[in-house]
């Protein structure tokens, strides 16, 4: 009877923003639905939304760092379909592959925990890579790089990404830890790794590599993207390791690259440097939207921040919109129908919004 009389928890409070109740810019602009889905918080436990995939069967699949139900899996219209792990109190990136016919997922525990003490404190530990089945049976894990002569022992491992080559090569990004892009083949054998942050030639340093995805737009030149995110840049590196390229992204601190048709999407946890607020916690500071990159690497849209702007051919400052839309946009999913779903970190517990593309 008591547990009827608490709310429901929506995805967001607040209204859309603009005369036409809109965000976006251009061609990808996009009704906002904040009350997409409708989370019972006796039966379903949210803290960070941290990444969203869709499956084969249309559904979409989101990882959180609640371990009480990490992965919590919805329908188009928002009803939860299913919920399950344990595994993960630093859940945090999401991969899907589709093997033969099976959906099967790659799950990032970046190492970062709350305190069993006092719910609260953040516990800094190393993490894993585990490979699961759509419906959650591990398949394996891929622990510490220590163990593969990698790493040495008291260098951090916390994975916060992955992105699969359509031969099996896993590519893990040590986003949280030592930012080092590692690679696997399809059997968790390891085979090298790039990146980290002291390279004579500085192109190959990364700053919290917070993601990593496969790019495959140009057939005959597949390539990783790579997110330099303390750095506010996506680089480029081939399949073997090579910098091929920077986009520097002016303010936008953004999280990992998704790629969906011809454009390249991200959530933008955060907007500002954390040295431009004069508050005791910077990075919990609300200033964070999403991004559109089109083909030539040029940031065409920015749902719930304010228009780009390229000057001499360099993006220009963009900052949050005025309504406030987001928090921090951690993740972006795009269906068949081209609506975007947005994961939010430090997000006061909501669930991920919707927007509807116009």
């Amino acid at each position: 009877m008591f547990a009827h009389t608490l709310p429901l928890v929506h995805a967001a409070s607040g209204d859309a923003p603009g005369d036409d109740g809109l965000v976006g810019h251009g061609d990808f602009r996009y009704r906002v639905h904040k009350e997409w889905t409708q989370v019972n918080p006796f039966r379903i436990h949210l803290d960070n939304c941290h990444e969203m995939v869709q499956d084969s069967k249309g559904r979409l699949v989101m990882v959180g760092d609640d371990p009480r139900n990490n992965i919590i899996v919805f329908d188009k219209s928002g009803k939860i379909l299913n919920s399950w792990g344990t595994y993960w109190p630093g859940g945090h990136g999401l991969t899907l592959v589709n093997e033969g016919g099976d959906d099967v997922l790659f799950v990032s525990e970046s190492g970062w925990a709350r305190s069993l003490d006092d719910g609260v404190t953040m516990v800094r530990q190393n993490g894993y890579v585990a490979k699961m089945t759509i419906d959650g049976r591990m398949i394996f894990t891929i622990s510490h790089p220590m163990t593969v002569g990698a790493y040495t022992p008291e260098m951090l491992f916390q994975p916060t990404e992955t992105a699969v080559a359509p031969n099996g090569d896993i590519y893990i990004a040590d986003g949280y830890g030592s930012d080092f892009i590692l690679r696997y083949d399809q059997h968790g054998k390891f085979i090298q790794k790039f990146g980290g942050r002291d390279n004579k030639d500085k192109n190959y340093n990364l700053a919290n590599a917070h993601g990593v995805a496969f790019d495959n737009r140009d057939s005959a030149n597949p390539r990783l993207i790579v997110t330099s995110r303390g750095q506010k840049a996506f680089k480029y590196f081939s399949l073997d390791g090579e910098w091929l390229k920077t986009v520097p992204l002016a303010n936008l601190q953004i999280c990992r690259p998704v790629i969906h048709g011809e454009h390249v999407y991200a959530g933008v946890c955060w907007s500002h440097g954390f040295s431009e607020v004069k508050v005791e916690k910077p990075w919990l500071y609300q200033s964070g939207f999403t991004m559109v990159m089109d083909n030539d690497d040029r940031v065409v849209s920015c749902p719930g921040g304010e228009q780009p702007v390229y000057e001499n051919g360099v993006l220009q400052r963009v900052q949050q919109d005025e309504a406030k839309t987001f928090y921090h946009g951690h993740d972006v999913c795009i269906d068949e129908d081209e609506n975007v779903y947005v994961c939010q970190w430090n997000g006061e517990r909501t669930a991920p919004v919707k927007l509807e593309r116009v």
